[in-house]
């Protein structure tokens, strides 16, 4: 059996919605032994599905806390320990994991930690080379946001993208959904193997505290530079690019089918004109340099619109990579499942539920890397609610089955949330009428072979 790099390694994943969940679930697929722990009156979001996800077959079941897609991607391969952190007796189970585990990862604001007596200094005391992982809005400290609740649709404001995110003379725009919860999902993995690396070297612990607004600041680099240099804020320039030009999406053969494409220099360029068949735009002198064609962007636009709108973008993307020109199909959700190279690289699992959950085989994201010496794969589905609170508190702590029982009367321990509903299931047609669902297939199993 091969060993995996996180083979002995336990984390307790006390985490909500998405950037530190889903660092779970990647540190899972690495080995970890990942423990999940929700209260029984505070199940994740996820759970609910909605906003956070759908159910599988637009089917909430009787148990619509487990099934919702968002929750199964982002805690497949943990295990599950429903616990009330609340109550004390709650928080001394969570001190007696600490002693048995590696790392700890929570995401409340700063003073529920401290109010609970579980926060760095005191987690040190029970176990003191434990690493511990805090994700805030905007970090621990002394500073004056310090406090404040955030997610990641709120944070682009405050790292900066949605000042340089939208189309020129328009409002500031977000970057999708939650673009830095990815920021944050990564960072934490970074930080993570660094700390676990200090701790084989030395011997000791590490407080990881991450903010989340920082992660994002970190990919505006050229602009903040650009401010400190030369006093320039950046401004909005939609899918164009300071320093390459032509650039942007371009419609191809089919229905609200696109194709992107960058030009880097001027000798892509006249190749770029030279597959459009057009001469003209080729021996344009106004158009000979980067600064003529940025001038010029609109009318080159509308040229290559012409020629591209008359092809498939799979076809572009492969005509133009083949004479040195950046190109890529603007894929949808459902396109991706049948990219031929997300394939090749397997980044799209195949994951197999047991019968009793009533999902069935499903697909969920892989990594977007891969090891040269270990296979990885996803280990296995998301747990449901308190699927191990028996085996977790009686075989790892040893305690006695008649307390465990106890605790379940006490409602400490749970399988059942006792909070939350599911999200409203409307038929998938009617979103489509709607405009909130561009397609939808009604044989979608058949064709993703499940």
């Amino acid at each position: 059996m091969t060993s995996l790099p996180l083979d002995g390694i336990r984390v307790l994943d006390s985490t909500y919605v998405f950037a530190l969940p889903y660092t779970g679930g990647q540190l899972a697929d690495l080995g970890a032994d990942v423990i999940k722990i929700e209260g029984p009156g505070r199940p994740d979001i996820t759970r609910g599905g909605g906003l956070y996800g759908t159910f599988p077959d637009n089917d909430p079941g009787e148990d619509w806390w487990n099934r919702p897609s968002t929750y199964q991607l982002l805690n497949r391969g943990k295990r599950s320990l429903a616990l009330d952190m609340s109550q004390e007796d709650g928080r001394e189970i969570f001190r007696e994991l600490v002693k048995v585990s590696d790392v700890v990862m929570e995401n409340f604001t700063p003073r529920v930690m401290r109010r609970w007596g579980l926060d760095y200094p005191n987690l040190r005391r029970l176990r003191p080379d434990i690493i511990m992982v805090s994700n805030t809005g905007y970090g621990h400290g002394d500073g004056p946001y310090s406090g404040y609740p955030a997610q990641a649709t709120t944070q682009e404001g405050t790292h900066g993208h949605c000042w340089v995110t939208g189309y020129p003379n328009d409002e500031p725009s977000k970057a999708g959904r939650s673009f830095v919860d990815f920021l944050s999902t990564w960072s934490a993995m970074l930080a993570i193997g660094a700390a676990l690396r200090y701790r084989n070297r030395t011997g000791k612990g590490q407080w990881v505290d991450i903010g989340m607004y920082q992660a994002g600041v970190m990919f505006l680099s050229e602009y903040l530079m650009d401010a400190i240099a030369n006093g320039r804020a950046g401004e909005r320039i939609g899918n164009r690019h300071p320093h390459r030009a032509p650039q942007g999406a371009y419609p191809a053969a089919g229905d609200d089918q696109w194709i992107t494409l960058s030009v880097g220099d001027n000798d892509e360029w006249q190749e770029l004109c030279r597959l459009m068949a057009r001469p003209d735009l080729a021996s344009d002198t106004q158009l000979s340099t980067l600064a003529g064609r940025q001038t010029h962007h609109d009318a080159i636009d509308d040229a290559i619109a012409q020629w591209t709108r008359q092809t498939d973008k799979y076809e572009l993307m492969h005509l133009l990579q083949a004479h040195g020109i950046a190109a890529g199909p603007v894929l949808s959700g459902r396109e991706v499942h049948f990219d031929p190279h997300y394939r090749s690289r397997n980044f799209l699992e195949r994951v197999e539920y047991p019968e009793e959950r009533g999902i069935g085989p499903r697909f969920l994201m892989g990594r977007p890397y891969s090891l040269s010496k270990t296979p990885l794969q996803i280990r296995g589905p998301a747990p449901t609610f308190g699927q191990d609170n028996i085996h977790l508190l009686e075989a790892l702590l040893g305690q006695p089955p008649a307390r465990v029982a106890a605790w379940a009367e006490q409602s400490i321990i749970s399988s059942i949330p006792t909070t939350g509903e599911p999200s409203p299931t409307l038929d998938p047609q009617e979103l489509v009428q709607r405009g909130q669902l561009a397609e939808w297939d009604p044989d979608y199993k058949a064709r993703l072979g499940i």
